[in-house]
């Protein structure tokens, strides 16, 4: 068997999963995702195909599919590591038959960490703050307690609800949006349901995004949702960088409208020199590493090889996120 590695954390975080991987037997064409459509193309041309990726988040598109369903080795599965599919063309891949595995489960804890994490941040005034100290200023900006805020959290699944643990913690007053509701954990963490999302952004302090992104939530937040929140309003981002409206953002942060925005991820990584969040203090980016602990990756890495490895020698202890 032969199969394409693409994802860096896995790469490059030591743990169990490399043991696993190379006692399965398995050849490993190793590449540096994420990878565009052309490069995952030209992959499976100089390899002769693959039986299965084990990929991030690369754009594996329709006509990578065809590609490697094609090829000499055909492409017999897609396994995620991780959990948001939207680089993957699951609806093509799921009419060729192609199972489409992912790990839900492994990083919700450490995701949540983050969110919090770049909220303080962003209360604080940190990025600001630091860069100051480290240039040898001492610049003060006075900074917010998020001690009896209003939190909106849009998702609230797993990683939502440790959001909301996290915020109880910190005497916050949580507001939640999800098509599915789960009313006993509401209960134990009372959290006011709001029957839509634009009523949870209504009076909202903190706006963290769990959505997952499809071509209903693409731009979510934009200039007539950010219009909506109070002026001293921040929005966290720890999701996918495509629900929001980037411009805007940076509009709104810029102008005053919003007190800042933090996320982990971008529309498109890593960001060109001119992308409209540069320069501006009241926005701070990390490298798209809210799930890259060593805990979390051990976790992910070890879920996403025994998903191939297990389905590709026919034993059925892999989950899959397709159905045919």
């Amino acid at each position: 068997m032969k199969i394409l590695l693409t994802t860096t954390s896995y790469q490059d975080t030591p743990g169990r999963h490399h043991e696993v991987l190379a006692a399965s037997g398995f050849q490993v064409v190793r590449a540096r995702g994420p990878l565009p459509e052309a490069d995952m193309l030209n992959l499976v041309e100089q390899h002769g195909g693959f039986d299965g990726f084990l990929n991030g988040d690369d754009q594996i598109t329709a006509r990578v599919i065809d590609a490697a369903l094609n090829a000499k080795t055909p492409l017999k599965v897609i396994a995620k590591y991780g959990i948001g599919l939207d680089s993957i063309d699951v609806k093509h891949a799921t009419s060729k038959k192609i199972p489409v595995l992912f790990t839900p489960g492994v990083n919700h804890t450490t995701v949540a960490e983050h969110a919090f994490g770049l909220m303080v941040a962003l209360a604080k005034h940190f990025w600001p703050q630091l860069r100051s100290v480290k240039s040898g200023g001492w610049k003060r900006i006075t900074g917010t307690e998020l001690a009896g805020k209003r939190i909106a959290v849009l998702g609230v699944g797993r990683i939502g609800k440790e959001v909301i643990k996290r915020a109880v913690a910190f005497d916050m007053k949580p507001v939640g949006y999800d098509l599915y509701w789960d009313e006993g954990f509401a209960k134990l963490c009372n959290v006011s349901r709001c029957m839509t999302a634009e009523e949870a952004l209504h009076d909202a302090d903190i706006v963290t995004l769990h959505m997952n992104l499809d071509d209903s939530s693409r731009g979510f937040i934009n200039k007539q949702r950010i219009a909506m929140l109070k002026n001293s309003a921040m929005i966290i981002n720890t999701a996918r960088g495509g629900l929001v409206v980037e411009q805007d953002i940076a509009d709104a942060c810029k102008s005053g409208k919003l007190a800042g925005y933090a996320a982990d991820v971008l529309e498109h990584e890593p960001p060109k020199p001119d992308h409209p969040f540069n320069n501006i203090d009241n926005i701070i980016i990390t490298p798209h590493v809210g799930s890259r602990t060593f805990e979390s990756v051990e976790r992910q890495a070890m879920r996403a090889t025994q998903n191939i490895v297990n389905y590709l020698k026919g034993d059925k202890d892999f989950i899959q996120a397709n159905s045919f």
